[in-house]
């Protein structure tokens, strides 16, 4: 199994999701692309962005952060919360929600959950850069970057981005217990 990907591996594949969701989505009709934090807001941007630049005119931005929604919570111990930025019109809009890797579901679940507190998009897809499997929950991606089959359930895909790591990067690799 590879376990690193550089920085040019990840702009290929993030190339490779802009062409999918391109493909997708008329460059002539509304989309809303949503990530969720904190890397899934990055890639959402960048590919917002790159739409832009393929012709997409009518893109609408946001950012969610799904800490309050998610069933897991008393399980992942104390994190900082940042504010969900939504001040699109979602009612009756495609929208395609953004994160960097899909494992058990449960992100993706509880973002679907905060996002219909805010209206109801005409349809809902997901692009992830990364999908290791594992899930938990009947989700999967619309559009997925790189598929990773036969990740460890004792290792953790790190998706690295430089606005907030330094550098862009994948690595897969044991996790690590935080004492």
């Amino acid at each position: 199994m590879r376990n690193y990907y550089d920085h040019a591996d990840v702009a290929r594949l993030i190339d490779g999701l802009v062409v999918s969701v391109s493909a997708a989505f008329p460059a002539d009709q509304p989309l809303n692309v949503v990530g969720i934090r904190t890397r899934g807001e990055i890639l959402a941007n960048r590919i917002a962005t790159a739409l832009a630049q393929r012709g997409h005119r009518y893109l609408g931005r946001g950012v969610l952060d799904v800490t309050l929604y998610r069933d897991d919570i008393a399980a992942m111990g104390p994190r900082p919360m940042r504010a969900t930025d939504l001040q699109i019109d979602v009612d009756d809009k495609p929208l395609l929600l953004v994160d960097d890797v899909l494992f058990t579901g449960r992100s993706v679940r509880s973002a679907m959950n905060l996002l219909i507190d805010f209206g109801r998009p005409a349809l809902i897809r997901l692009a992830v850069l990364v999908d290791r499997g594992g899930r938990e929950l009947p989700i999967q991606a619309d559009f997925t970057a790189l598929t990773l089959s036969n990740v460890p359930p004792e290792h953790r895909v790190n998706v690295r981005l430089t606005e907030v790591d330094g550098a862009d990067e994948i690595v897969v690799e044991p996790k690590t217990e935080v004492a």
